[in-house]
């Protein structure tokens, strides 16, 4: 499949795979929270304000993974043999059974995929393009969503039909065509799709299977929805807490696991999942035209290829081309730590969401806090657009916009400035990330905003990123600003930041560590800075 921005689709995921973890889906900040500078390193102007400016330089595109197909589809053929089931296995299932696919769409260590195969003796893999996944958010109308997953199938002797319509339509009418006693799925956790697995429940229950159908796994009448947990690296069952009862300090949520929880070891799947089903047409995958939207081209910065198979390159590319040739030369340390760190993180959202349930997405948060935000449209526009006359803010939001991506640390400025400095509803900010990026994720997306917005699960109310300090550690020399506002590249680098008359004027001013004068702005100490805005903060939208 293609690469859309967003949506439930969630192809964009980086699996993490090792002989004793198992993989989850996530996006890794492969920045290491600083601005991506090994990728916008390119020549600087000199310290002296009277050369001539240079002239524009040309854009460049990183393509990721940076590896051609070829070497994709071998590394994904290779990580594949590493975890299929040894011939000794057999399938003992009768009868049809459906695998449906919604935010899991892989083939490698997907529980479902596993179950459907070992339960049955044939398996249809549906996936369905549900018009509501290409709608727009909830309060403030943007625009929802922009594959791989049915060539893998067809590696392993299915394929993947392709409907369009609702699950709750699709679904049961599909298992009284085949008379398919259960249908597998991965079980989600926000209300949308909650909502959906009760409506295709509902569904199945109104099907009557014929007497012919009969299994030792299913002896009902009607099909049967199995939703199976997959999304985390620590299962729900395996926490050594209720999920209603997990800790609201991350700190104690991960100190706990990491002590007291094993992660699993990936579910194997053989090597061979057919035989299909005889269908004349498994349905096209649609164009980015047909679901009314448009391909947006990328000029500059990263431009991600989705998919399985790129995420399992990307993975190859990362973890054995990248940090473990660091550990080996140099040492493991705290640095590479940050990724299980950040994986944690991601469960830990996926947990608060099951927790706190829809109150996540209201203005209140989980903590049920009464403020006064602003919806005023063009403060907000002036952000989303990029134009609020601060650098560091404008360059992460047109990369956001340009590429669907922005960098950890860019996600936690951004955030601060748009609910601290401008008084904006953090709402707002949430559902246009949704709106933008490649790797959104509901519970991580809106627990972060939530977060930042201090009406999370987070003891300090008060968090706040000071632009010229987050400027000064990560960008010090304005590389990062001048590339995606190349009218700054002219600029001495210590100007970079805060150029005064030679840019836009700042909308508003700063919260702390505003100079309150045009020229120019000092990084002065700020009591809540240095509680709030240091480097140790590497928390906001995985």
């Amino acid at each position: 499949m293609y690469t859309l921005r967003n949506s439930s689709l969630s192809i964009l995921s980086l699996q993490k795979f090792t002989n004793s973890s198992k993989p989850t889906s996530i996006f890794i900040n492969f920045t290491q929270n600083h601005f991506s500078k090994q990728f916008y390193a390119m020549n600087s102007a000199s310290n002296s304000e009277n050369i001539p400016p240079k002239p524009p330089q040309k854009s460049v595109i990183y393509r990721v993974p940076a590896l051609e197909t070829n070497d994709i589809d071998k590394i994904t053929g290779q990580i594949f043999q590493r975890y299929y089931l040894s011939s000794e296995n057999k399938r003992n299932g009768k009868g049809v059974c459906i695998i449906w696919f919604r935010n899991d769409l892989r083939v490698l260590d997907n529980e479902a995929l596993f179950k459907a195969w070992a339960s049955s003796e044939v398996v249809l893999p549906v996936y369905c393009v549900d018009p509501r996944h290409f709608g727009t958010t909830y309060s403030f109308g943007f625009p929802k969503t922009g594959a791989d997953l049915r060539k893998n199938l067809q590696k392993h002797g299915l394929n993947l039909l392709v409907k369009h319509g609702k699950p709750e339509d699709i679904i049961p009418a599909l298992a009284e065509t085949f008379g398919a006693h259960t249908i597998y799925a991965q079980k989600e956790t926000c209300s949308e799709e909650l909502n959906v697995e009760v409506r295709v429940n509902k569904g199945l229950q109104k099907v009557s299977l014929p007497s012919t159908v009969s299994t030792a796994q299913n002896a009902a009448k009607s099909p049967k929805l199995q939703l199976l947990w997959g999304a985390t690296l620590y299962y729900k069952t395996d926490l050594p807490f209720d999920v209603r009862d997990i800790p609201d300090v991350y700190t104690q949520f991960r100190k706990s696991i990491e002590s007291k929880s094993k992660i699993r070891a990936c579910v194997k799947i053989p090597s061979s999942l057919g035989p299909p089903p005889e269908i004349e047409d498994w349905g096209a995958i649609p164009s980015i035209d047909q679901l009314g939207l448009h391909n947006q081209e990328v000029d500059k910065g990263l431009v991600f290829i989705g998919g399985e198979s790129a995420s399992l390159s990307r993975v190859h590319e990362y973890f054995w081309k990248q940090v473990k040739r660091y550990e080996r030369e140099r040492i493991a340390n705290d640095s590479t730590y940050w990724v299980l760190f950040e994986l944690i993180w991601r469960d830990y959202f996926r947990f608060i969401s099951i927790k706190y349930g829809n109150s996540i997405f209201h203005l209140g948060g989980p903590r049920h806090l009464a403020n006064k935000w602003s919806q005023d449209t063009a403060l907000f526009e002036s952000w989303r657009d990029g134009k609020t006359g601060y650098p560091l803010i404008d360059a992460n939001m047109k990369e956001l916009a340009t590429t669907g991506f922005m960098s950890n640390r860019g996600r936690q400025i951004v955030c601060s400035f748009l609910v601290r400095d401008m008084g904006i509803d953090w709402r707002m900010g949430a559902e246009w990330f949704e709106t933008c990026l490649l790797d959104y994720d509901p519970c991580s997306n809106y627990g972060n905003w939530t977060y930042g917005a201090g009406v999370g699960n987070d003891p300090r109310e008060d968090r706040y990123f000071s632009i010229p300090k987050q400027a000064q550690v990560y960008d010090p020399e304005g590389e990062y600003v001048a590339y995606w506002l190349p009218e700054l590249r002219r600029l001495p680098k210590d100007k970079r930041h805060f150029p005064g008359f030679s840019y836009l004027k700042p909308i508003v001013p700063l919260k702390f560590g505003n100079t309150g004068k045009q020229g120019g702005q000092k990084a002065g100490p700020s009591r809540r800075d240095n509680r709030t805005g240091g480097p140790r903060n590497k928390h906001f939208t995985r």
